[in-house]
């Protein structure tokens, strides 16, 4: 029998699946265009109050900016949409980074495709070895990936050994991908583009995409309608383990210095950026365009608030007031569906 998995978050018992589908749509592009406008009116506020903002180096440096922290919030949402977290992006950027410095450090004939490739595959193995130990040891993934951020970051520091490596000991070619661009978009934010739309058409148009938003909704229930759903686990925590590296490569080639530091702090960050998009930790909700737009706005943020001349502690208080923002707003739109879908229950009757 085929099974196909479209998760809602709110029982509806006495609701068509149609009907539901269409509010949490609307749920959702609700909370994209508010993300979205908010996106609109801080760049249009800070251009407005210093034109520079908008220059082309301007742009360039926001697009630069926000191509990593998108990179990590895509991967990110797919680990909150299955109902987990993890806490060790920012250690596996970290690792990845330094990781490919070192390489083509050590081995200064090696082709600059095969050492991104081990940046990539860096990240790779740290997410498949925290989706391992989270469906096998069935530990929260909070606790687990609290644990191997300490432990991915010790392996840094172990590896980097107090050594900073610089960009005159990396490839010209490799350092290059960091400047050049497109039509005046820098090709590590095309990459960006490129991950957010492969991933976001993998969730809505491939059945394995869909069965994670079965597992993050009831995983109990997606297990008795025959979805691995320790396997799915797996796999989301293996691809935000590889995009985590593959921005670990994008930071290395940006700036072209890394030392044991990169990533530290990010964690909490880019599950901001998530959530703020509308990426429930509560599982089962939530789309790549969102966790764009979150990481986006993030970005924009932190870019914005030096030119307005306040306080770098505030940047913090913001994203803070942020994360509350969304979750408070997710909890009154969920239950203002739940009663909006009760009282048409209750009229059909």
């Amino acid at each position: 029998m085929t099974h196909t998995s479209t998760a809602v978050p709110e029982s509806t018992a006495g609701e068509p699946p149609e009907n539901t589908g269409r509010t949490a749509r609307t749920r959702r592009q609700f909370r994209e265009i508010g993300v979205l406008l908010a996106v609109v009116i801080l760049i249009t506020a800070t251009w407005l109050h210093n034109p520079g903002f908008l220059s082309t180096q301007g742009v360039r440096d926001l697009f630069l900016g926000a191509t990593v922290l998108v990179i990590l919030a895509i991967g990110q949402s797919l680990v909150l949409i299955t109902k987990n977290v993890d806490l060790s992006v920012g250690s596996v950027l970290g690792l990845s980074a330094f990781g490919t410095a070192a390489l083509f450090a050590a081995f200064p004939g090696l082709p600059v495709p095969v050492g991104m490739i081990a940046g990539v595959a860096i990240g790779l193995l740290c997410g498949l070895f925290n989706g391992l130990l989270v469906t096998t040891v069935k530990v929260p993934a909070l606790v687990v990936t609290l644990g191997t951020l300490y432990i991915f970051r010790g392996l840094d520091h172990w590896w980097a050994g107090g050594s900073q490596i610089n960009a005159a000991d990396m490839p010209a070619a490799f350092l290059r991908l960091g400047r050049v661009g497109f039509l005046g978009v820098p090709l590590p934010a095309l990459v960006a583009i490129i991950v957010a739309i492969a991933v976001g058409v993998y969730l809505s148009h491939y059945r394995s995409g869909r069965e994670l938003y079965a597992i993050g909704s009831n995983a109990e229930a997606a297990r008795l309608s025959g979805i691995p759903a320790g396997r799915r686990v797996v796999l989301a925590f293996a691809l935000n383990g590889a995009l985590a590296g593959l921005a670990g490569v994008l930071f290395t080639a940006r700036y072209g210095t890394v030392d044991s530091t990169v990533g530290t702090g990010m964690e909490l960050q880019v599950v901001a950026a998530a959530v703020v998009g509308g990426v429930a930790l509560t599982g089962g909700v939530g789309t790549i365009f969102g966790a764009v737009l979150g990481g986006v706005l993030m970005t924009t943020i932190t870019a914005a608030l030096p030119i307005w001349q306040i306080n770098p502690f505030w940047q913090q208080a913001v994203v803070g007031v942020l994360i509350l923002a969304a979750i408070g707003l997710d909890r009154l739109l969920a239950l203002r569906t739940a009663r909006r879908l009760r009282g048409g229950g209750a009229r059909g009757a």
